[in-house]
């Protein structure tokens, strides 16, 4: 499931220039201190302004499905395989993905449709009402980008998590297929994952150039959840394209303060001060973001699928191979260079670079092989780290 950021991507969505690299920090000094004044400007509001959205919640027409088609409720087993049925499978809802709205339950069911976080929200949801023990879960993977006018948006996980008994849980992912990477893992509470779906809105909204409205969905996820960093980031992306240059950096400054990961304020910073004529500041944190992407594999690695799709094959291959030399033991590397030996001809390099891949997939520890289930059973003690995921926006030159 996912949730967006803004360098300026579908679960919780980022907007960002770099990518994540596992649990390192940008080597950057970048003194902050809270401005209560602009703060006041910022956190205005006295009470949550979307009081009638809810996103967990359900209505009758949810209730008596659930009514008619879980009939078995003598444990939570049979009901968290008999809800795998309903949600995934073609003799029911056969929900399908789709990143361009963020939704609440009632309206996935509605549609059959949904990106990460609106599924999670109506499995939770009906998990609960069926006496489940179901929460959000947010995951550290390897980012995934996507360009949507002129905005890049980057795409991190979310998932629901719940237990089934004293030694025993289950993951529910929409998304299975995906190999979780960097394996980290953190329960998220109702408000945070409130406050994330706030964030998701305000990034579809910024999208679509309606600017006041974004800003009034970030803000109401900062009134949830005032230590959310992407939603501070997305936020600054927002007071930029307003011409508020003066929030628009202190939202910046204040997303970095609370998370030293995060790339993309520091990008988006970046670009503000070029915009603003200070080039000595501008490539400071240039040069610390060049030496955090030098030595993230992921970095390479979308580069060269950036290449890759312009169909420079040399270029791509480059990178890949960049990025094998960081980190060996990543599958999607040998399989992306694998097809790109391919395409260049070199059947021989090919096959080699696939048999790593397999390699790969078999010795890791850290990866969800695929599957074609949506749930999974597992010791709790794979879920590792705690993390933070959403939707991110990174501005990009107009």
């Amino acid at each position: 499931m996912w949730t967006k950021y803004t360098l300026v991507r579908a679960g919780v969505l980022l907007m960002l220039a770099a990518l994540l690299a596992g649990c390192s920090v940008i080597r950057l000094e970048l003194p902050f201190s809270s401005d209560n004044a602009l703060e006041a400007q910022i956190l205005s509001q006295q009470e949550d302004a979307f009081p009638q959205l809810d996103a967990l919640a359900l209505n009758q027409e949810i209730i008596d499905y659930l009514d008619t088609h879980v009939t078995d409720r003598s444990s939570d087993y049979r009901i968290v395989d008999r809800l795998q049925q309903l949600l995934f499978t073609e003799d029911y809802l056969n929900l399908q993905y789709d990143d361009q709205r963020t939704r609440t339950a009632v309206q996935t069911f509605a549609d059959r449709q949904g990106n990460c976080l609106s599924v999670v929200s109506l499995y939770i949801a009906m998990a609960r009402h069926l006496g489940v023990n179901a929460q959000y879960q947010t995951v550290r993977v390897r980012p995934s980008w996507d360009r949507r006018g002129d905005h890049l948006v980057l795409s991190q996980h979310i998932n629901a998590i719940g237990r089934l008994d004293q030694n025993t849980q289950y993951v529910v992912d929409f998304t299975p297929e995906i190999t979780l990477q960097q394996l980290t893992a953190s329960k998220v509470t109702d408000a945070q994952g409130r406050a994330l779906y706030f964030n998701n809105l305000g990034v579809e909204a910024l999208i679509a150039n309606e600017l006041e409205m974004a800003v009034t969905y970030f803000r109401n996820a900062l009134w949830i959840d005032a230590d959310q960093s992407i939603v501070w980031n997305n936020l600054g992306s927002t007071y930029s394209r307003l011409g508020n240059r003066e929030l628009a950096a202190y939202s910046y400054r204040k997303s970095f303060s609370l998370d030293r990961k995060n790339s993309t304020a520091i990008n988006n910073l970046v670009k503000f001060h070029t915009a603003e004529g200070d080039l000595e500041t501008a490539q400071r944190y240039a040069r610390a973001i060049e030496r955090f992407n030098e030595s993230n594999p992921y970095f390479h690695y979308s580069l060269g699928n950036e290449a890759y799709a312009q169909g420079d094959f040399q270029q791509a291959r480059t990178h890949y191979e960049r990025a094998i030399r960081r980190k060996d033991s990543e599958p999607d590397f040998y399989l992306a260079l694998s097809k790109t030996w391919e395409i260049l001809g070199d059947m021989e390099q090919s096959a080699t670079q696939m048999a790593l891949a397999r390699v790969a997939v078999l010795t890791s520890n850290q990866l969800y092989l695929p599957s074609r289930d949506k749930v999974r059973v597992l010791d709790e003690r794979s879920i590792l780290r705690s993390s933070s995921a959403g939707f991110s926006v990174r501005a990009t030159p107009r």
